[in-house]
């Protein structure tokens, strides 16, 4: 199962963890890991290289980790938020292969 955890702050999204396998397939033919994956290289381009806000990002084994420390940003906001609303389309096209949560930190 794909784990997509969302981390808030004051109500803000100030960044993701994307972990697992989705299990809908075989690797190299899991259409729910390429479409989750897919997501989660997009935002993280749009954040670092397209708007070059500032970003811990880490991609170690099957986990992408991304974080900022940037208050009140309409844009950065709206990238995190069509990310959550990505995956979700994907959790409800696919059920049991992706789990969303949020933690605040």
């Amino acid at each position: 199962m794909i784990v997509a955890e969302f981390f808030r702050k004051n109500g803000e999204i100030t960044g993701f963890k994307v972990s697992g396998h989705a299990g809908y397939d075989e690797s190299g033919r899991d259409i729910v890991c390429a479409g989750v994956s897919s997501a989660v290289m997009m935002t993280a381009n749009l954040i670092t290289e397209i708007f070059r806000f500032e970003a811990e990002v880490s991609a170690v084994d099957d986990t992408v980790t991304l974080k900022t420390d940037i208050p009140c940003n309409d844009v950065l906001q709206g990238i995190y938020k069509g990310l959550a609303l990505q995956i979700e389309q994907i959790l409800l096209e696919f059920n049991g292969t992706i789990k969303m949560k949020y933690s605040e930190v």
